[in-house]
Formats: C-alpha cells, structure tokens, sequence
C-alpha cells in the first residue's frame, strides 16, 4: 500500500503531512496531472529533454499513482525532510528521492500557475482591482540558510538581524491575504526598503499600502502609507500615537498571518539544504502559491475595514 493509500482517509494526518485538506488535494489533483503529462512529453524523469522515445508508466515506479507523486512533493515541502529520510518513507533510495523531487517541483509550479495562484515576479503583471480604491500590505521575510563556506559568501548572506545566515523576500498582498506580489529571492542582508525601492512597486492610485517601521522613508506617488509612529529618542509616545499604533497593528497582522501560513511548510521556514541553483527561489513562490489556492477554500475572515475613513500618517 502506498503513503498516499495510507494516510487518505485519516484526516489529521494527511493535513499535517500535505498542509492540505483532502478536498483541497483534490482540487489541485487535476492540474497537477496535465502538468505532469505536459512535462513528460518534453522532459524526462532527470529532467533532461525528451528523444524520441514516448513517455509511459513504468511497472515498478514508486509512486505508481498520480496521488502518490502530489502526495510526495506536498510531503517533502512540509516536512522539510532529509532526501535520505524522505526516500525512505516512500521507499526508495536517497538518489531516486532526488530526481522525483526535482521531477515534481516545476510540475506542482506550473499546475499553480495554469490555475492562476502563483504570485506575480513582475510589479507590471500584477492584476490589481483599479476600480476602487484599497488597501494593501507588504513585509520582509527571511529564510535561513546554512553557513556558506565562502567567507564573502558569508558575509553577504549573514543577517544581522537574525544573527545567522539567510536569503529575503518582500510580499506584497490584498485584503483577502492574497499574495499578489513577490520580489526576487536576495541575500539577507539587503534591507527591506532596499528591496521594495529596487522592485518598482506600482499601485492604483488612491490606494493605501500598511507596512511596519522596516519601510521607514518608503513612498509612492498617489498612495497613502499606513505606518506605526516611531518613539522620539527621548520622548515618550502620546496615547493618541499609542492607539493609532495599536490600530495599524490590527490592520497590518493580515500580513504577518500570510507569511506565517506560507511557512506551514517547514522548506521555507527550515534552513533549505538544497543547494541546486534557483531552487531556494522557487520552493517560496511554490508556498505562496500553495497558500493562495488553499484560501480558495478556506478563506479568512477579519472585521470590515472602513476605507473612507484612513487618512495618510
């Protein structure tokens, strides 16, 4: 009996291997399965381009089933397994883990991105709601990485922030926690106003943006930003200052509750040993886009914001 077999009818279980319910599993099941077919008329298992041979299931493959190869990618990106560890809770051998895996990630990518979940790398393609003005949240992010051997390697990846080693990304979501933006994958050390000045944001105009301290100085024409007052050096905090604070934090924990449900999965909340090139990059859009499909069914609810009554601080 495969994993998938196994664990698909204990609920509990199968969340917390997967980070997905069976209805949302299933939902993704059918996208995953074109990709899965569109990748093997061009690629094969290694990832080296197809000759003329077609592809076809072989009789003794390990993850004999469509399930079972969504089952094992979703696992691996929640558990953050060691690939001998993760070989041998489907069976197969460390090598033989690594070529599904690195088989089945551009797979999962490209079903997210047929069914439109995928954030935007580009500020230009970004699809915003122009009709009405809104507000949006963006932060700062950081994953930690192990120790480069390299000393200007370590020093460009080192944190000061986090004390360790690290690479960055800033998210850019809506009301409705999507996220619709995501900056390039940068060294840690970069900071994140840095970042978001490099990126070329582009809101609707009269829209708000809520972010935190971190963005001190960040602007953008015909946008309103919503940021908490710093303490004078010194002085106090009035009570009016206090309670706007306290009001803004209510607002921006929509942005601190995304990032927390996109590290569910221990691949971007764990250091990523995986040093293939691109892939500390790609597994982060892959959980965000991971989370936005899940929103799909369930969906979070804050208190009305009442719109009309911002007023840029």
């Amino acid at each position: 009996m495969s994993q998938y077999q196994t664990y698909a009818e204990k609920p509990l279980e199968f969340l917390a291997l997967t980070g997905y319910t069976r209805q949302e599993f299933d939902a993704l099941l059918p996208h995953f399965r074109d990709s899965y077919y569109q990748r093997m008329k061009t690629h094969r298992l290694d990832g080296k381009p197809r000759g003329k041979r077609k592809y076809s299931d072989y009789q003794n493959c390990p993850l004999p089933l469509m399930e079972d190869k969504l089952f094992f990618i979703l696992n691996y990106l929640k558990t953050n397994n060691l690939q001998t560890v993760q070989g041998a809770f489907f069976g197969i051998s460390q090598p033989k883990a690594n070529v599904w895996i690195h088989c089945l990630q551009p797979i999962l990518k490209q079903s997210l991105a047929a069914l439109g979940e995928l954030p935007a790398r580009q500020m230009a393609d970004v699809c915003f709601d122009e009709t009405e003005a809104t507000l949006y949240f963006h932060d700062g992010t950081e994953r930690p990485i192990p120790r480069p051997s390299d000393p200007e390697q370590q020093q460009l990846y080192y944190s000061g922030k986090k004390k360790r080693h690290g690479v960055k990304n800033n998210a850019l979501i809506n009301l409705l926690c999507k996220i619709l933006f995501l900056t390039d994958t940068v060294e840690a050390k970069k900071h994140d106003k840095k970042l978001a000045d490099e990126s070329g944001y582009q809101l609707p105009p009269g829209s708000k943006l809520a972010q935190d301290t971190g963005f001190q100085g960040f602007s953008l024409d015909n946008v309103a930003i919503l940021q908490p007052k710093k303490k004078p050096r010194g002085k106090p905090l009035s009570d009016l200052d206090k309670h706007i604070n306290q009001w803004l934090a209510s607002l921006r924990v929509r942005i601190e509750h995304t990032i927390g449900s996109v590290k569910r999965y221990r691949i971007v909340k764990d250091k990523i040993r995986n040093w293939k090139p691109g892939f500390r990059d790609a597994v982060f859009e892959i959980c965000c886009g991971l989370h936005n499909f899940r929103l799909n069914f369930r969906p979070w609810h804050y208190p009305p914001i009442q719109l009309h009554l911002f007023v840029p601080f």
